[in-house]
């Protein structure tokens, strides 16, 4: 981590990105697609919510009575591109599929059990939800190498090595022959050449 950090500076705060490149992998018989909690926040995610009523812990809400304002498919297209997650009230959950499931669901963004539906919309599971989001990423299998943030260079090396230990091992989990579906493991900022992991 250090040795990326000496690299040429940049005018705006880059990413780190954690690379995992597969081998002896059938990407359509053998998907992985998997939620991980990472153990420090990586950054900053705007939240849309659709609640019955406004609610201003998150970025927006999108209550029931709003959802007649999405018909035009721009609307909504435009609304999913601009969140990074969203969550839902268990009990709007079948408008929520009718009304913006054809976009959120290609987008991988429709909330689900796992990540952002709400039982009750009181603050203490508002809070824990947005806590879990902070910290979570979604790792999900489309090529023979997948890419994720796990943070900002601006976080302590310690920090960045802790997310990226725990998405490694948490990726390696669920590949089915496990350390030996990897072919190696890298690290890069936003600006920056790969540069190889050789232990994590």
């Amino acid at each position: 981590m250090h040795e990326l950090k000496k690299q040429e500076k940049r005018n705006f705060t880059q990413s780190v990105d954690l690379i995992i490149n597969q081998k002896d992998f059938d990407l359509k018989t053998q998907l992985v697609n998997i939620f991980v909690t990472l153990p420090h926040k990586t950054s900053d995610k705007k939240i849309c919510a659709f609640l019955e009523k406004p609610n201003r812990s998150f970025d927006l809400t999108v209550t029931r009575l709003e959802f007649p304002k999405y018909q035009d498919k721009k609307d909504v297209k435009r609304l999913v591109r601009s969140y990074d997650f969203f969550v839902s009230l268990a009990s709007l959950m079948p408008a929520v599929a009718t009304t913006f499931g054809r976009y959120l669901g290609p987008a991988g963004k429709m909330p689900s059990p796992q990540l952002g539906i709400l039982a009750n919309d009181d603050e203490r599971s508002i809070n824990a939800v947005k806590e879990k989001i902070e910290k979570i990423i979604r790792m999900k299998t489309k090529e023979a190498s997948i890419k994720v943030m796990i943070g900002k260079e601006n976080m302590k090396d310690e920090d960045l090595a802790d997310n990226a230990i725990a998405a490694y091992n948490a990726f390696v989990a669920a590949l089915p022959k496990k350390k030996e579906n990897v072919k190696s493991v890298m690290l890069k900022l936003t600006m920056s050449k790969p540069a190889k992991v050789r232990k994590l």
